[in-house]
């Protein structure tokens, strides 16, 4: 059988790390959280970050264990034994995916609007369409986008730090306007835009020397976009009102227009189309790999587990991800998709840091080129603080979240039923 193409170097994945949790969140998303917590928003982002170590960690030594696509399914199927629970845990990360792509391309569509006048709908389904093709075209051609696109929404952020430094007004950065529960909601809200970092390792199969390259890149990125992630924050609130910046639907760019005027809103709304077509891209690039997997293990239909033989792409894989990210596009309010999407990162997580620690005590002669730091034992201490970490934002999600959330497992729970016919 043909197998994925190893083209991916530690450099490369890096890129990609940081590329694709500097995403479309911190873009969108800044606005909502300033709104729930005022100016103390930057310790929502340090406590999001705390939980992204966390887990980011668990990740470094499960990846550096079990370098395979589909990563969380065969982290569960390992710890667990039990196939109902991996397949559930690979269901939600699957279907986050897919509905933040649709998401993210319905922002692409609407900065596109806002500069050259297309309609929304049509915008999203073509880009969605076109950076499919890219999937399938080839892992080093989608890391090559991906690493360009990175630069850009880089330079964006650093621009908004740049104009805080110099322009930016005195505030008070403790300011939390509806307390310790504002600052948790907020976490339990932006955490979204540390998603990503688990992406790494879904393509394993793809990259050179996976069992020191994964755990490296994971941590490398995580630390980056952190750093990053707190910087912008302040900088935010240090040059707009964070009631302002709740009411905008550019967060960033009306930030940067206090001092660059109009300008601002273009140069803004310019980058934002390279931040979205990253996330958009690499959330296609893992969904696929998701499914791509999880069908080698036969969870499901063997013919998703195809490999183009020419491009050593996983294309039927690459085409279901595309028509249900198409289909997913109707959608639209990204608050309510960006909190679904946590509700299945969490749990995902949950059963992520679960794993790390059943796995100890299940398989503990199995080698770890990583292992976590601050151990009691066996014990791993950080996968129980990424444990309660996780479980405590998911419970700061809104009520209708949680509804929707309990939705999306029954429907994996039936679907799973139904492929066993």
């Amino acid at each position: 059988m043909v197998g994925l193409r190893r083209d991916i170097s530690l450099h490369e994945l890096i890129i990609y790390g940081i590329g694709i949790i500097l995403g479309a969140g911190i873009y969108a998303l800044i606005g909502e959280a300033a709104g729930i917590t005022g100016n103390s928003v930057w310790i929502s982002f340090l406590l999001a970050a705390v939980v992204s170590s966390f887990t980011g960690l668990s990740y470094a030594e499960l990846s550096a264990m079990y370098p395979k696509s589909a990563a969380e399914y065969h982290y569960v199927k390992n710890a667990f034994n039990k196939k109902s629970l991996a397949f559930l845990s690979g269901w939600l990360e699957i279907v986050a995916d897919i509905i933040a792509t649709s998401a993210v391309a319905l922002g692409f569509a609407g900065y596109f609007k806002g500069l050259f006048g297309f309609p929304i709908v049509p915008t999203a389904l073509g880009l969605i369409a076109a950076l499919s093709f890219v999937n399938f075209w080839g892992i080093k051609e989608s890391s090559r986008i991906n690493t360009i696109c990175s630069l850009v929404e880089v330079l964006g952020l650093v621009l908004v730090i740049a104009l805080a430094i110099f322009f930016g007004g005195k505030v008070n950065y403790l300011e939390a306007t509806h307390g310790l529960s504002g600052i948790l909601g907020a976490s339990a809200l932006i955490f979204f835009a540390y998603i990503g970092f688990e992406d790494i390792a879904n393509i394993a199969e793809e990259t050179k020397k996976p069992t020191k390259t994964l755990p490296k890149a994971l941590i490398i990125s995580v630390i980056v976009t952190s750093i990053i992630y707190i910087l912008v924050s302040i900088s935010a609130v240090s040059l707009a009102n964070w009631k302002d910046l709740a009411a905008s639907h550019s967060p960033l760019a009306y930030a940067a227009s206090m001092v660059m005027g109009q300008n601002a809103f273009l140069i803004m709304s310019a980058i934002a189309l390279f931040a979205t077509t990253n996330t958009v891209l690499v959330s296609l690039i893992v969904g696929s790999r998701m499914i791509y997997g999880m069908s080698k293990d036969r969870s499901f239909p063997k013919i998703l587990s195809k490999v183009h033989k020419k491009r050593r792409t996983p294309w039927m894989a690459v085409l279901v991800t595309m028509i249900f990210s198409m289909l997913f596009v109707l959608l639209g309010d990204i608050k309510i998709v960006a909190s679904i999407t946590d509700f299945g990162i969490f749990s995902v997580f949950i059963l992520v840091n679960a794993s790390l620690i059943l796995l100890r005590y299940a398989k503990p002669k199995v080698k770890r080129p990583f292992k976590t730091p601050l151990n009691i034992g066996k014990f791993p201490v950080i996968g129980l603080l990424g444990l309660i970490s996780c479980s405590t934002l998911l419970f700061h999600l809104e009520p209708i979240t949680l509804l929707y959330g309990v939705g999306l497992i029954f429907a994996g729970v039936v679907f799973y039923f139904l492929l066993k016919k």
